[in-house]
């Protein structure tokens, strides 16, 4: 049994083609609904290295929005999960088994961060989850909560009640500048993980 709770595939069935050096999965939301909310962070994120790198993501078969990307020397795919937020391990898993990555520390999840203020954004490797409902299902899909994160801070709402119309409604205008600066780091982070490596990334960003 490995990653996934799953045995290996046979050779024979493994996915053909250049093998991928990481899973980049931004979480959020799907629907203009939930557009420039906190709990997107995650989605921008993806989106902006996708128009960094010039390759437009495209719907799978996976239930999410997929890119291939070969740039640093890497091979890596970007996605955002269709899914909504709570389910997003829905997308997560599938695209890991599909695309052979058993690794936990091949796979990069970018998300919104309760416990950071807007502005800040810090990696993690493992460790608690936090109560986040998208990361927990991750964990549910994947058997393990070693993957690596990039967590955007978006503050903590006035009491715990209020958790979830914090994360789903529309920022102030100071505040969103803040996360539109921070998204730009986030992307600067998964592109460090990548071309750097995680102890490297984290020095740089985590020291900000």
């Amino acid at each position: 049994m490995g990653l996934f709770g799953r045995t290996k595939r046979p050779e024979h069935l493994e996915r053909r083609g250049t093998p991928f050096d990481a899973l980049v999965i931004g979480l959020g939301n799907p629907g203009s609904k939930y557009s420039r909310t906190r709990h997107n962070v995650g989605f921008e994120t993806i989106e902006l290295l996708s128009t960094r790198v010039g390759i437009a993501l495209k719907a799978s078969r996976d239930r999410a929005l997929t890119a291939e990307v070969s740039t640093l020397g890497k091979h890596f795919l970007i996605a955002t999960p269709t899914t909504f937020m709570n389910e997003s391990g829905n997308a997560v898993g599938p695209l890991a088994r599909r695309f052979s990555i058993t690794d936990p520390l091949k796979i990069i999840i970018v998300h919104d961060e309760l416990d950071l203020e807007p502005g800040v954004v810090k990696i993690k490797s493992g460790g608690g989850l936090a109560g986040h409902n998208g990361l927990q299902s991750i964990k549910q899909h994947l058997k393990t909560q070693d993957f690596i994160r990039v967590r955007i801070g978006v503050g903590k709402p006035a009491s715990k009640e209020a958790g979830a119309d914090h994360v789903l409604s529309k920022i102030p205008t100071r505040e969103r500048e803040l996360l539109d600066i921070s998204v730009q780091i986030a992307a600067d982070a998964v592109q460090l993980i990548i071309a750097e490596g995680l102890d490297a990334a984290m020095r740089n960003i985590n020291a900000r």
